[in-house]
């Protein structure tokens, strides 16, 4: 069983991997830091693996992992420098951001614990009970952050025209 479970994460890894670095990227703004996150995140994984009551529940479980990792790098860093696009190595991961740098430097914007739904929501396209999952925090909550958050865009976004 243990190997099922072994293969089962393994091929999730491999097959999630840019999504990953997309979460990582969006948080820490480095290319460098947003790899070594998802490493990190990815070695935790393979070391915890038997704390996974619940194959099917991996997706949160790793994303959980992920999330923490990054706020860790930022509680490290104590700041967070965003890095123009322009200003990013041309490799084999291309810049994750949404085409609409407005939105995404809006969403950046937002407070952290209604920044992380936004983006697990529609960055990620986790649904609100994997969301609550990731976060720790009540399904209630994560809707009322989620509500609150798409507010604040709008209204900011409007504003503007």
């Amino acid at each position: 069983m243990t190997e099922l479970k072994e293969q089962k994460l393994t091929a999730f890894i491999v097959e999630n991997q840019a999504r990953f670095y997309r979460l990582a990227y969006s948080y820490l703004k480095n290319r460098e830091e947003a790899l070594d996150a998802v490493q990190t995140a990815v070695c935790r994984a393979l070391e915890k693996q038997d704390s996974l009551q619940d194959a099917d529940a991996l997706r949160t479980w790793f994303y959980r992992i992920l999330v923490n990792v990054c706020m860790d790098q930022l509680r490290r860093r104590k700041r967070v420098t965003l890095v123009p696009p322009e200003a990013l190595d041309a490799g084999s991961y291309e810049d994750p951001l949404p085409a609409d740098s407005t939105l995404a430097q809006r969403v950046d914007a937002l407070p952290a614990e209604v920044g992380t739904i936004v983006k697990l929501r529609f960055y990620e396209e986790l649904s609100l009970k994997e969301i609550s999952a990731v976060t720790g925090v009540p399904l209630s909550t994560v809707k009322t952050r989620l509500y609150t958050g798409l507010k604040k865009l709008r209204v900011t976004l409007e504003s503007e025209e």
